[in-house]
């Protein structure tokens, strides 16, 4: 028996799979970084979501940790490199929020082409404002897709019903494998230059970082709609801000942020902006997956059995 211990709430079905293994699960959520420090000694798995920052120091002080399990895609919060240091295993749940975040991409599309926020705010203050809220039709434009991973296919197949043309750039994705999805590669600068709506589905990467910053933005059509549902600080928010002030942008759509969680940016309050506080995986169907999924890694690697998601095996 191994004690497993949660930092941040993880779906039902997750903590029984791990009950039923017969390891002892200790519920810790809420702590303070110093607080986690102090309650992960003697702990041989240590599950998290996207919050908690598992860094060297929390690593350091995870004297038993046999593996750490982020329930969820992105592994922004864990420093891979120290836990393979420490011989720590590290897995996450690939698969679980990837129709969310898809379907929260496309909500987003239509939300922001048409204005509805906006407008739906307007009217609950007390406003008829049909004049102002008119918006763009999606119906056979381009679709630019950053990212033809497993959320921008699903996002090309549910976007292409409107009749769109889609383009796609991802230096790792072949012309024939985009094809195969109904989507055509181009290079970078080409889909900034075509794409009437441009959609990130990239990690954050060096080489992804502000990727969306000034200079490129400056390429982008002054009609254009950007959607972020990847991760923040692809999209540089503040050059965002000052592409729409100066009329180059026609509207932004963010659910992910730079820095997490997000009470100020410079996008917010704007009218030609619709933002979210990162709700692409808050779905009950992608939250139930998610801990599934982790709680299953999670007993593989305590079990010392293969771990199919691990990253750093």
């Amino acid at each position: 028996m191994a004690r497993v211990l949660v930092a941040e709430t993880l779906a039902d079905a997750g903590l029984r799979l791990l009950s039923a293994a017969g390891h002892d699960i200790d519920i810790r959520t809420g702590l303070s970084p110093d607080e986690l420090r102090d309650a992960i000694p003697g702990a041989q798995a240590l599950v998290v979501r996207s919050a908690t920052q598992v860094d060297v120091d929390l690593l350091a002080a995870g004297d038993s940790l046999v593996v750490v399990g982020r329930a969820g895609v992105g592994l922004d919060n864990v420093d891979v490199a120290a836990a393979t240091e420490r011989g720590v295993l590290v897995c996450n749940a690939p698969f679980s929020n990837v129709v969310s975040a898809a379907e929260m991409t496309v909500a987003l599309m239509l939300t922001l082409a048409r204005h509805i926020p906006q407008a739906h705010q307007a009217l609950s203050d007390g406003r008829w404002e049909r004049s102002r809220w008119g918006g763009m039709e999606i119906y056979r434009k381009t679709v630019g897709i950053l990212g033809l991973g497993r959320v921008g296919r699903l996002v090309a197949q549910r976007i292409a019903p409107f009749d769109v043309a889609l383009i796609a750039y991802d230096p790792y994705v072949s012309a024939e494998s985009a094809r195969a999805a109904g989507v055509d590669m181009v290079p970078f600068e080409e889909l900034l230059a075509r794409s009437d709506i441009i959609t990130l589905h990239m990690p954050r990467t060096a080489e992804t970082a502000d990727l969306l910053g000034a200079e490129n933005l400056a390429k982008c059509r002054p009609h254009a709609l950007i959607v972020n549902t990847a991760r923040g600080g692809i999209l540089d928010e503040a050059a965002a801000a000052q592409a729409l002030e100066e009329g180059r942008l026609g509207g932004v759509a963010v659910d992910v942020y730079a820095t997490e969680p997000a009470t100020d940016s410079p996008l917010f309050g704007r009218p030609d902006v619709v933002a979210t506080p990162h709700l692409g995986a808050s779905t009950t169907e992608a939250q139930d997956r998610a801990g599934t999924q982790i709680a299953e890694q999670v007993n593989l690697a305590l079990a010392g059995d293969p771990v199919p998601y691990a990253v750093n095996a």
